[in-house]
């Protein structure tokens, strides 16, 4: 395995996706890409782009753009959250989670968890994985109560919630990939680090 090879970093300021990573035994540095992601993103919903193909794109960008400046493999991630083919960015302010929230109650809405691996400016490896979560029909109590109780947690999270915290009681059903709602479809990521050498298989 070469110096090269062995180099693994995340086009990204995510701490949680950093730590995913490192958890699961990976080496990773990062480098955020700076990449205008707004306007990357306006430009595909004009092009009529779904959800899922926006995150592979925005995916792919991060990882090109860093892997042009930096040797080794790059990883590019991104989530986004679609109900009924509406593309749903992160919130602006507490209202705007309260707005989405109710726009998710009693829906089933999914997340595409994309990422791409780049290397020398081109990208070597994508995968974009999906899990459908049914949001249960909550009352206004218990949105205020969740609102009061996660603050402004809740502008970190595309979905507004956390999964491994209070966020688990919004749904009544989830199908898919733990890690894949963490942000990253992190299996097989992992896989492929295998194929290259950086993790031993």
């Amino acid at each position: 395995m070469s110096a090269v090879e062995s180099a693994v970093i995340l086009a990204s300021a995510s701490a949680a996706r950093a730590a995913m990573l490192r958890s699961a035994g990976v080496a990773v540095t990062t480098a955020p890409s700076g990449i205008d992601e707004a306007a990357l993103k306006a430009s595909l919903l004009a092009e009529t782009a779904t959800p899922r193909e926006i995150a592979d794109a925005l995916a792919e960008a991060k990882a090109v753009k860093v892997s042009g400046r930096r040797d080794g493999l790059v990883i590019g991630a991104d989530t986004t959250l679609d109900l009924d083919g509406a593309l749903y960015d992160k919130p602006l302010s507490l209202e705007d989670a309260e707005a989405h929230l109710r726009a998710f109650r009693g829906c089933t809405h999914r997340l595409h968890s994309a990422a791409v691996i780049a290397e020398a400016g081109r990208p070597v490896w994508r995968r974009v994985e999906t899990a459908s979560l049914s949001v249960r029909d909550f009352s206004e109590d218990f949105l205020h109560a969740y609102m009061a109780a996660e603050g402004e947690a809740v502008l970190s999270s595309v979905g507004c919630y956390r999964l491994e915290g209070l966020g688990a009681q919004l749904f009544s059903g989830i199908e898919g990939d733990y890690f894949t709602i963490l942000g990253l479809p992190l299996l097989a990521v992992l896989d492929y680090l295998r194929t290259r050498g950086v993790l031993s298989s």
